[in-house]
């Protein structure tokens, strides 16, 4: 049986993992050995912050309406009770998207929430 050289097979791995490190810091773009962990490691955390972003998106929203909310009175958690109670679905982002942009029709979200309260 013929000895397999893995040399192609190789080559193409470690052209492949050098070409995901373009731009990498010092030796790390040049360098397989120096390479393979950096995209290894980089592959890690985008996986992660992928995940991370969802958290960070909505934590945001969250701070948006609460402080819209504050300018109409109401906290944040009292006006997602009062909405609710008044069986008004918006999402958090729709939510902070009309904080930002549409303060008069936030406003008057505000009131029919606290209205659902008393």
């Amino acid at each position: 049986m013929a000895r397999v050289k893995k040399g192609l097979n190789a080559h193409k791995r470690h052209k492949k993992i050098l070409k995901m490190a373009k731009g990498f810091y010092g030796s790390k773009h040049t360098i397989f050995k120096a390479a393979n962990p950096a995209v290894m490691r980089s592959l890690r955390s985008a996986y992660f912050g992928r995940k991370l972003k969802k958290r960070q998106f909505r934590q945001m929203w969250i701070a948006r309406i609460n402080a819209a909310a504050r300018m109409n009175d109401m906290s944040y958690s009292r006006l997602i009770d009062g909405l609710n109670k008044a069986g008004i679905e918006v999402n958090r982002k729709m939510l902070s998207e009309m904080a930002i942009y549409d303060a008069q029709g936030f406003t008057a979200l505000c009131d029919k929430a606290k209205a659902a309260l008393k």
